[in-house]
């Protein structure tokens, strides 16, 4: 299953449905939406959902000194090059 190294780079990113997942050196961003339907598709997505949020979680315990809230620096953007 497709997952990522949460909070290491600034380039993974991964689609579950039409669920977002980037990763960023302060944050994780997860939005859009997915369906776990009752069959073995859903249950595929099912898991790399909770891959993705295992990681994330195994990464924060590690920290061995979280602060209470970090100020999350907003996403620069950049003018579209192809118009």
């Amino acid at each position: 299953m497709a997952s990522i190294k949460p909070f290491q780079n600034e380039e993974e990113a991964l689609a579950i449905g039409d669920l977002n997942i980037e990763n960023r050196l302060d944050r994780v961003s997860v939005y859009g939406s997915v369906e776990f339907t009752k069959d073995k598709a859903g249950l595929a997505q099912a898991r790399a959902l909770k891959e993705v949020v295992d990681a994330v979680v195994a990464a924060l315990e590690k920290e061995k000194s979280l602060p209470e809230h970090v100020q999350v620096k907003p996403t620069e953007k950049v003018k579209n090059p192809f118009g």
